[in-house]
């Protein structure tokens, strides 16, 4: 196990740690928020969706998503794309 800082390590390749706990739960929390938008998506306006995106995203990186990447993936759900987000239970490191 290595220390990266206090409330994160790497164990087996995995981030550990309470770091690496919110992590993953802002990436599921993610995930729930662009399903969420895709079911409702043919009853929003173009302007509601690309906030839910741009929401969803922000919530992830916490920090301001790219208006490209926000546009795209807009772009993607309106044309009925599916986009997944899968959420697993450990973060892999490089």
């Amino acid at each position: 196990m290595n220390l990266i800082e206090p409330g994160l390590s790497v164990r087996d390749g995995f981030a550990a740690g309470p770091l690496a706990a919110a992590a993953l739960s802002r990436a599921a929390r993610a995930g729930r928020l662009l399903d969420e938008l895709q079911e409702r998506a043919s009853t929003m306006t173009d302007g509601q969706l690309r906030d839910g995106v741009h929401r969803a995203l922000r919530h992830f990186t916490q920090e301001q998503p790219p208006r490209c990447q926000v546009n795209s993936i807009t772009a993607l759900i309106r044309r009925g794309v599916r986009i997944d987000w899968p959420a697993s239970d450990r973060l892999p490191c490089a």
